[in-house]
């Protein structure tokens, strides 16, 4: 495991203090790590999981799988479930529709526009 941490630090192009300050660790922890005076714990490894998206578990605990985990599998994931990912848009349309809110088939949303309690607002435009 030690060789994965090593290549997870390489790969972000950290130094072994600011991945400690990135998992919210101790900077001694990382240093009795990677000189093999200490094992890491449960509660390191999730910690550099959690804060990390591209390291997978299995391979960072087992070495099994592959670094950084790949976008194509979690895309394949995807595709394999036939159902294309919600738009802001889609979402609107089909809550107006279930809730029997006037919106006849033949129009879409064109523009949504959120106003917040402070005054401000953000718009959002379909492409």
């Amino acid at each position: 495991m030690i060789e994965r941490l090593k290549q997870i630090i390489e790969y972000y192009n950290l130094s072994s203090s600011t991945f400690a300050d990135t998992i919210n660790v101790p900077k001694s922890s990382i240093s009795h790590l990677l000189s093999g005076r200490n094992k890491p714990s449960l509660d390191f490894v999730i910690k550099v999981v959690d804060s990390f998206n591209e390291v997978d578990l299995n391979w960072l605990v087992y070495g099994k799988g592959e670094f950084p985990k790949s976008i194509k599998s979690s895309e394949e994931k995807a595709l394999k479930n036939e159902t294309a990912p919600p738009t802001l848009f889609t979402d609107v349309e089909n809550t107006l529709i279930e809730n029997n809110t006037p919106l006849t088939k033949n129009k879409s949303t064109k523009k949504i526009i959120i106003l917040n309690e402070d005054g401000t607002f953000e718009e959002y435009i379909k492409e």
